[in-house]
């Protein structure tokens, strides 16, 4: 089979859904897929829409059938579906009931293997049912923890005849890869549902397809707890924000200057107001790269000035935030070390040495641990918990990938209101 790239439009209203489509097929893509949250949200109108306007081309239905596998395939076959998609972790008699439904209406049968445990024993026994092709999907919430479906892409591909395909977070740098572990088709959504060309995107990935060479893209792959720091580097205050479903921010703690920008891993300190002891010896414990996140109780007189900045940047710390006060603001902020704060004032404090380094504390009302990530710019400061770290920092890239592809809409003659569907969508 020659290679497939297929379009995976995951929207939730039409007219982007198709707009997108219009300029992938254009780009290069070869099958056009309605996305469960596009069938989800519009019905089978949108297979019936794809099939309007893109007569000549294979249009899958993604189901995900799970029951009543004869009445799904049969109603979105009449719809113009050429594939239909039923989940492997549906019943032996539901995929059967699928496969004989999909040959009564001219359809074909792909069977999604995503959460299946076993995916290389089930992948055999749906061969055996007879259905047309097998998909290897890691999930989105999978690819957020940082997961590729390739290993199993590799071994699937080696233990069945049919052609196989493969979805999870696949790029124009990935691409190439998903061929040489024995792909067929190569689903793609976001690297071209989210990017500012989508016609551009496409015709990158099928080059890269064509050519089996990676082709680096910024956007559009999730990474590893070891790429952290490089992914929050990409994205903003706001975008970690939305992913940490609004919330993860220091309350009342602002930026000492304008055009400011910090990432870090958290060291933090709990001193008692006005007690710079523990905060400057905390400048010594810190490793290069790290931020102090400093618990002062909000209260003053300042506890960092500008010899404890000197301090921080000969040590090659990230930043500093200060629930408390500081002072020596224009000095600092002309020698570009992130600082945020909730105070400024001239007083400074004693060094006293009360309160402790390295433990829990509460920095503009929110609970933050040594190893923490923290980010900052102009909006204020983040905290992104290292438990969590690498699932929320790649959803904050999704974030950013999905403003970019509002923001192109926008500039293209529309509005927010209008490219999100706000009425439609307000809560009745």
């Amino acid at each position: 089979m020659k290679p497939v790239l297929q379009l995976a439009l995951d929207f939730v209203d039409l007219k982007r859904a198709v707009k997108n489509a219009r300029a992938a097929v254009e780009g290069g893509a070869d099958w056009i897929e309605a996305g469960t949250p596009l069938i989800k949200s519009e019905g089978l109108e949108a297979v019936r829409e794809l099939r309007r306007l893109f007569p000549r081309a294979t249009i899958v239905a993604d189901m995900k059938i799970m029951d009543a596998g004869r009445i799904e395939v049969e109603t979105a076959a009449k719809a113009g579906a050429n594939v239909v998609d039923v989940l492997g972790a549906a019943s032996d008699a539901t995929i059967r009931e699928c496969i004989q439904a999909a040959k009564n209406y001219g359809a074909r049968i792909v069977v999604d293997l995503i959460a299946v445990k076993d995916p290389v024993s089930r992948a055999k026994e749906v061969e055996g049912f007879g259905t047309d092709y097998i998909t290897i999907h890691c999930s989105i919430d999978e690819q957020m923890e940082g997961k590729d479906p390739f290993e199993t892409l590799r071994k699937v591909a080696q233990s069945v005849s049919v052609p196989v395909g493969v979805a999870g977070g696949i790029n124009s740098e990935t691409a190439p890869r998903a061929l040489e572990a024995g792909a067929s088709i190569v689903i793609v959504g976001g690297a071209i549902t989210k990017a500012v060309d989508p016609e551009k995107a496409a015709k990158t990935i099928k080059k890269a397809m064509k050519e089996l060479v990676a082709i680096p893209t910024r956007l559009f792959k999730r990474g590893s707890e070891a790429e952290i720091r490089e992914i929050l580097d990409k994205v903003s205050a706001a975008n970690l924000s939305d992913a940490l479903h609004r919330g993860g921010v220091m309350e009342g703690l602002r930026p000492l200057f304008q055009g400011i920008r910090l990432v870090g891993r958290a060291l933090t300190v709990r001193t008692y107001p006005g007690d710079w002891a523990k905060p400057v010896e905390a400048i010594d414990v810190a490793e290069e790269g790290d931020v102090i996140v400093v618990d002062a109780g909000g209260l003053g007189p300042a506890i960092w000035g500008e010899l404890a900045t000197h301090s921080a940047l000969q040590r090659g710390l990230a930043g500093v935030v200060i629930d408390g006060a500081m002072r020596d603001t224009y000095d600092i902020s002309q020698m570009k070390l992130p600082a945020f704060t909730k105070l400024i004032m001239p007083n400074a404090g004693e060094p006293k040495g009360f309160g402790e380094i390295g433990v829990p504390v509460t920095v503009g009302n929110r609970k933050v641990e040594t190893g923490d990530w923290i980010l900052g710019d102009d909006d204020g400061v983040v905290v992104l918990p290292k438990s969590m770290a690498t699932e929320y920092a790649n959803r904050s890239m999704d974030v950013l990938e999905r403003e970019n592809r509002i923001r192109e809409e926008i500039k293209e003659g529309s509005t927010l209101s209008k490219v999100t569907e706000l009425l439609r969508w307000e809560k009745k």
